[in-house]
């Protein structure tokens, strides 16, 4: 087992309310097992967060090294971005 290092935090008077009442409903053992858990969900959203990174560097490179995408119609572009728009605010008629 990982040995254990106590360090100090501050919460606010809400957030302590709301670990006791998890501990008190039986959810936790301790407030330190929730804060257990909570580190361990922010560690692993940090390392996505740093996979998301990498990869959308990859594709990056890839968009700079595959070249010029050609000139570009910009009022083409915004007409077709608000078709699509308006196709995807339409809601299908449920007419009986």
């Amino acid at each position: 087992m990982a040995s254990l290092e106590k360090v100090s935090i501050a919460l606010t008077d809400e957030q302590v309310s709301a670990l006791e009442a998890a501990v008190e409903a039986g959810e936790y053992a301790t407030t330190s097992e929730i804060v257990q858990e909570a580190v361990r969900d922010w560690q692993l959203k940090r390392e996505l967060r740093q996979e998301d990174i990498k990869l959308l560097r990859q594709m990056w490179d890839a968009g700079v090294t595959s070249g010029s995408a050609g000139e570009l119609d910009l009022k083409e572009l915004r007409r077709q971005a608000r078709a699509r728009l308006e196709s995807a605010n339409e809601t299908p008629s449920n007419a009986d």
